[in-house]
C-alpha cells in the first residue's frame, strides 16, 4: 500500500499550487515555474482520487459481505464487487506507483539526435541514413516537428553525419534510449558476391536545453564565420554564413550551415551547444548515482552496442531487454520503432519500481 501522508501531501501541495496561481500575485518566471508544476501535478491528484475512491469502495464491499445481518442475495453481490474492486485497486495502484517514481528533469523536453555513420565504410553511412529517415517518420507520427539542423551526405547519399531537432512535449523521454551503438547486418549494394557485411552507426539523443548559461560571458566562447561548403551557386561562395562555436572550459566545438543567414546559423549552433552542455552535466550528475543502480535498459554510454538490424533474418533485437521482432521493414521505416521504444520504457519503469519497493534509489 502507498503511504496515505505521502498522498496527502501531494494533495495540499496541489491546493498550495492553486491558491498562489488564483491569487494573482505571482508574476513572470515564477507563475511560468507554479504553472508547470500545477501541469505536472494535476493528473497525479487526479490518480490519487480515483485510487482512494476505490480503496474506499472496496471497504465498503468488505464491510456489506461481513456483516452477518445482510442477506444471502446482497452478500452475494457484495462478494462480486468486493473482488472487482480488488483488481481495480490494484491496477490503479500500480499506475499510481509509476507516476510517482522520481522524474528525469529533461523528460518532458524537446530532442535533439545526432547520427554518425561508425565503422563499415559505405554501408554506414547508407545505414545512418536509414536512422535518420526512421527517426523522422516517428516523430512525424508522434505529432511532432522534425527539422535538420546539418547534414553531411557520403557520395552514395549516405550520411556521414546529421543533426536532427526533434520539438514536442516529452520527446526526449521517449528517444532518450536510442543513444548508443546501433548494428546493420545486411547485403551491400555494392557486393557482387552477395555476402552480408555489418556496418555501425551511433546515435546520441541530447535534451534541449532549456537554460545553460553559455551565452552569459562572452569570453568563455569563440565564434568564427566562414563561407558554407557544399552545394548552393554564388551565394554560398561569396558570403559568410557558416559559424563556428568553440566553448573554451570545456572545448566543445560546433558547426552549423544549413541556413543562408549567419544569424539563424549562429542561433542553432548555440542551441547546439547547449544542449552538449546541458547532456555533460547531466551525465557528471548521473555517474554519481551509476554505482547504486544500473538499469535494466542499459547505461546509456553512446559506445554500447544497443541494437542489431539483421536483414537476412528480418529481425531487429534490442540487446539490452533480449526483444526481438521479426518486422524489420516496419521499424527500420520508423512505423514500428514505437514497439521497441515502448518496451525500453516499460523496463525501466520495471526495474526503477523495483529499485524503489526494496528501498534502493530508483
Amino acid at each position: 500500500m502507498i503511504p496515505e501522508a505521502k498522498l496527502s501531501r501531494l494533495i495540499d501541495r496541489f491546493a498550495a499550487v492553486e491558491a498562489q496561481l488564483a491569487c494573482g500575485t505571482t508574476m513572470g518566471s515564477a507563475y511560468a515555474k507554479l504553472s508547470k508544476e500545477h501541469a505536472e501535478l494535476s493528473p497525479l491528484v487526479s490518480a490519487v482520487q480515483a485510487y482512494r475512491d476505490a480503496v474506499r469502495q472496496q471497504h465498503e464491499a468488505e464491510v456489506l459481505a461481513d456483516d452477518p445481518t445482510t442477506d444471502s442475495e446482497m452478500r452475494d453481490l457484495a462478494e462480486q464487487e468486493r473482488a472487482a474492486l480488488k483488481q481495480r485497486v490494484g491496477e490503479l495502484e500500480h499506475e499510481l506507483k509509476l507516476q510517482l517514481l522520481p522524474k528525469d528533469a529533461a523528460d518532458s523536453s524537446s530532442a535533439i539526435i545526432e547520427v554518425r555513420a561508425g565503422t563499415g565504410g559505405d554501408e554506414a553511412a547508407l545505414f545512418a541514413g536509414d536512422l535518420l529517415r526512421m527517426y523522422q517518420r516517428y516523430a512525424q507520427l508522434q505529432g511532432w516537428k522534425a527539422e535538420l539542423m546539418s547534414l553531411s551526405e557520403s557520395d552514395l547519399q549516405g550520411v556521414k553525419e546529421a543533426v536532427l531537432d526533434v520539438q514536442g512535449r516529452g520527446a526526449f523521454a521517449k528517444l532518450k534510449f536510442e543513444s548508443g551503438v546501433h548494428r546493420v547486418q545486411r547485403v551491400p549494394v555494392t557486393e557482387a558476391g552477395g555476402r552480408s557485411h555489418t556496418a555501425r552507426a551511433t546515435v546520441a539523443v541530447l535534451p534541449e536545453a532549456e537554460d545553460v548559461a553559455v551565452d552569459r560571458d562572452d569570453k568563455d566562447r569563440r565564434i568564427g564565420v566562414c563561407r558554407a561548403s557544399g552545394a548552393g551557386g554564388q551565394h554560398v561562395n561569396k558570403t559568410e554564413t557558416a559559424v563556428r562555436i568553440t566553448h573554451l572550459p570545456t572545448g566543445i566545438a560546433v558547426a552549423q550551415q544549413t541556413e543562408k543567414s549567419q544569424h539563424k546559423n549562429k542561433a542553432q549552433a548555440m542551441k547546439l551547444l547547449k544542449a552538449k552542455l546541458y547532456e555533460m552535466e547531466r551525465e557528471r550528475v548521473e555517474s554519481a548515482r551509476a554505482s547504486e543502480r544500473k538499469g535494466m535498459v542499459g547505461s546509456g554510454d553512446r559506445s554500447e552496442r544497443i541494437r542489431t538490424y539483421n536483414f537476412p533474418q528480418g529481425r531487429v533485437t534490442d540487446h539490452r531487454i533480449n526483444l526481438t521482432l521479426y518486422k524489420l521493414d516496419r521499424i527500420l521505416a520508423g512505423d514500428d520503432l514505437g514497439d521497441i521504444i515502448d518496451a525500453l520504457i516499460t523496463e525501466d519503469q520495471a526495474s526503477r519500481l523495483a529499485a524503489l519497493e526494496e528501498g534502493g534509489s530508483p
